[in-house]
């Protein structure tokens, strides 16, 4: 089981490779077949995989089968997930601890 912050490296981890900030522009369209993403991709079979692993195992993406064909899609919950935590991690916390070392 993945702790919190293995589980927020790996949405983040979606968002920091060129290809794959690509394939969600791309995916922002809509649904598409893999052999779609690999006719607009400068991509062949196996480094689609690789970045599809990313984007589906970080829950950015979803995936279904269809025939020989893998179709992919942005999940909705899972680009809400990553935005609020995005959010919530770049907030300023409201509640001000004191820490010992800081006091005069």
């Amino acid at each position: 089981m993945l702790t919190a912050y293995e589980e927020h490296a790996r949405i983040f981890k979606a968002f920091c490779d060129e290809k794959r900030l690509r394939i969600l522009e791309l995916l922002r369209g809509g649904e598409k077949c893999a052999c779609v993403l690999l006719e607009q991709l400068d991509l062949g079979q196996s480094g689609l995989s690789y970045h599809m692993k990313i984007l589906v195992e970080s829950g950015v993406v979803e995936s279904r089968q269809e025939g020989k064909w893998t179709h992919y899609k942005i999940s909705e919950k899972g680009s809400s997930y990553a935005g609020i935590l995005l959010k919530e991690l770049t907030t300023p916390n409201t509640v001000t601890e004191e820490i010992d070392c800081c006091r005069n």
